[in-house]
């Protein structure tokens, strides 16, 4: 019984070693290593390969109609606001996002006689505060970014800093862990 139970086990010793050891496996893990940023000649090419694609012809249709013209004017009007991060005056028009939008909480605003679409990505300490906007309140805003997409009419502003009526009602709070 002894002699079987030995036979059994040698296979096995034999075989996990060889498992443990095997430089093929531990090289694989060495060999996923972080890319390095492109250059700006393989950034050109990785877009002209993506403007080729369906998804990227169907953009550049949507930038050269008048409905993309109008949210990249409205999303550049704003800029220099949004590089100096400074105070941008806004009438909040709408409670509600359009139809369809998986943008989380927002807000329609109304800045320097445009529209934006205006969201938040708040704690739920926070919430309340943002509820209490009203259709007409004036409002303080800054934020570091505008963006667009085809699917919405308008340039959407990530909004990291509101005030009304010279008090604080919402505040972005960083994410822990970096970024």
């Amino acid at each position: 019984m002894k002699k079987v139970i030995y036979a059994l086990m040698l296979p096995l010793v034999v075989v996990s070693g060889l498992v443990f050891t095997n430089p093929e496996i531990k090289n694989e893990t060495t060999k996923k290593s972080p890319q390095k940023p492109l250059s700006v000649a393989e950034r050109k090419a990785e877009r002209k390969k993506w403007e080729a694609t369906p998804d990227g012809i169907k953009y550049k249709k949507w930038e050269a109609s008048p409905e993309g013209k109008k949210v990249l004017t409205g999303a550049a009007k704003i800029r220099k606001h949004i590089t100096a991060f400074t105070n941008m005056e806004a009438v909040v028009t709408s409670l509600s996002l359009p139809p369809g939008s998986r943008l989380g909480f927002g807000v329609m605003a109304r800045i320097n006689g445009d529209d934006y679409i205006v969201k938040f990505e708040p704690e739920k300490s926070q919430l309340e505060q943002l509820h209490s906007l009203k259709v007409n309140d004036k409002i303080i805003i800054r934020s570091h970014s505008v963006s667009h997409a085809p699917k919405y009419s308008y340039p959407i502003v990530s909004c990291e800093y509101v005030e009304r009526d010279s008090k604080v009602i919402f505040k972005r709070v960083p994410r822990k862990g970096g970024c």
